[in-house]
């Protein structure tokens, strides 16, 4: 949705969102930007061109890796298969509302934190927005200062929030104190390496989950090897956590990946 964005006018007077000579955006805190801060991995849904344009190139000034998504549709799919520290999700969009994505992602166990842009800012609007599962509300126009530091914000609330100690897709419970697994409370002996494939399958429940994605948080690969250890891990991880049971839990989407639901 257009809004018109709010920024401290730099030296040169090019106005919101444009380039200086130092090659950073008008209406950026520097102290905002400061070494404490770890590099975020943000996915910007916005539909307006020149907002989404300029979000994203004052991420990337500030270090962060930024994604952008056009439409609701998009958006949903790239926040449901990708793995991301934030999101910035436009209220208004084509194909599906901003409000939409959110409810979906959340339905799906994907507590990724969620900051909403909107030109509605009434107090009504807001309680929508956050009853909805957003974490955070900036109402159109804003300073990217001030969205920033409220991303910022958002992720280290997310990284000093107690880890759980019990994770549970249906009726497979992984206690990852005892490092123990059980299903419909059969117990289910896992080798360390398919414990931590689970793990991760669990933590991303609902979600698709690249080869990419477990080649680097399980195996902790940065390239493709271009083995079959993934293959292999995958289908014996199904033959223990499915094989005797009626309703299976680990699927294989062609092309895309995996991914653990109940349903």
């Amino acid at each position: 949705m257009r809004a018109q964005i709010h920024a401290e006018p730099g030296p040169s007077d090019d106005g919101p969102g444009h380039l200086t000579g130092t090659g950073t955006l008008h209406g950026i805190d520097e102290r905002a930007a400061s070494a404490e801060h770890r590099p975020m991995r943000v996915l910007v849904i916005e539909d307006d061109h020149d907002t989404a344009s300029y979000v994203v190139k004052g991420l990337k000034e500030q270090g962060h890796v930024a994604d952008h998504a056009a439409d609701g549709k998009a958006g949903l799919h790239l926040a449901s298969t990708e793995s991301y520290d934030v999101l910035v999700v436009d209220r208004m969009l084509p194909e599906l509302d901003g409000l939409s994505i959110i409810k979906s992602l959340r339905l799906a166990e994907n507590r990724t934190p969620a900051l909403i842009l909107s030109a509605l800012g009434e107090v009504d609007d807001r309680v929508q927005g956050l009853q909805a599962g957003g974490d955070d509300y900036l109402v159109k126009p804003f300073a990217f200062s001030e969205l920033l530091a409220r991303l910022e914000a958002l992720v280290r609330r997310s990284d000093v929030e107690a880890p759980a100690t019990k994770l549970q897709v249906g009726d497979l419970e992984m206690d990852l104190l005892a490092r123990q697994v059980k299903r419909a409370g059969k117990t289910i002996d896992l080798q360390p390496r398919e414990f931590r494939l689970l793990e991760f399958l669990m933590r991303h429940s609902g979600q698709v989950v690249t080869r990419t994605m477990l080649l680097e948080k399980v195996w902790e690969y940065h390239f493709d090897p271009q083995t079959n250890v993934i293959d292999v891990h995958i289908s014996r991880l199904r033959s223990k956590i499915d094989k005797e049971f009626p309703q299976p839990l680990l699927h294989t989407v062609r092309g895309a990946g995996y991914v653990l639901r109940a349903s």
